[in-house]
Parts: C-alpha cells; sequence; structure tokens
C-alpha cells in the first residue's frame, strides 16, 4: 500500500514540474494573477462592508442597550475592515513592484 501512494505521489509531482513553463514564469504569472484578483475583489469587498456596517449600526440603534453596544463594535470592525482593504488596494502596487520588478503592473491593460 505505501509503495502504491509513493508511486502516485511521485507521479503526481512528475506530472506538475514537468510544465513547459519554469519556475521563475509561473512565480510571475501567480504574481500577475494576485495582483488581477485584488484589483477586482477589494474595491467591492470594501464597498460591501461600508454599506454592511451601516446596516448593522441602523439596526443595533433599534435593540436595546446591550444590542446597541454590541452592534456598534460590529459596525466599527466592518469600517476597518474597509479601510484595511483600500488601503491594501492603494499599497498593493508598489509593494508588488518593490518586490518583483517592473514585470507586475496595475494599469487597467495588464496586471
Amino acid at each position: 500500500m505505501k509503495m502504491k501512494l509513493f508511486a502516485v505521489l511521485l507521479l503526481a509531482g512528475a506530472v506538475l514540474m514537468a510544465g513547459p513553463a519554469s519556475p521563475l514564469t509561473r512565480v510571475s504569472s501567480a504574481m500577475s494573477d494576485l495582483c488581477t484578483g485584488l484589483k477586482s475583489l477589494l474595491p467591492v469587498a470594501a464597498m460591501l462592508m461600508i454599506v454592511l456596517a451601516g446596516v448593522i449600526y441602523a439596526a443595533g440603534q433599534m435593540m436595546g442597550a446591550e444590542t446597541r453596544a454590541r452592534a456598534n463594535v460590529w459596525a466599527t470592525a466592518a469600517l476597518t475592515g474597509a479601510l484595511i482593504a483600500i488601503l491594501i488596494y492603494a499599497i498593493a502596487p508598489s509593494v508588488l513592484r518593490t518586490m518583483y520588478g517592473n514585470d507586475v503592473t496595475w494599469d487597467a491593460v495588464a496586471c
């Protein structure tokens, strides 16, 4: 049983490593995909968190004192998350450019 598992893992490793792309090309491609994902996901997530914070705060104002206090904490956490998402969106291009050179861009054409 162990030998079969070893053979399957060895074969899987050989298949994964035998791609046409070099490891450096795969890293560059992964960074470009990360950049594209950040560019498309973070602004939407930040806006949804701002709206969610408003809904939580408004709903909490209609409840009792303890629930109102918890709702304020939750709304503050959502706003903090939105702020962090916006900061990541704004700072990520320069960090990625510093780490990986000008290969990773933040343009609308290619990321």
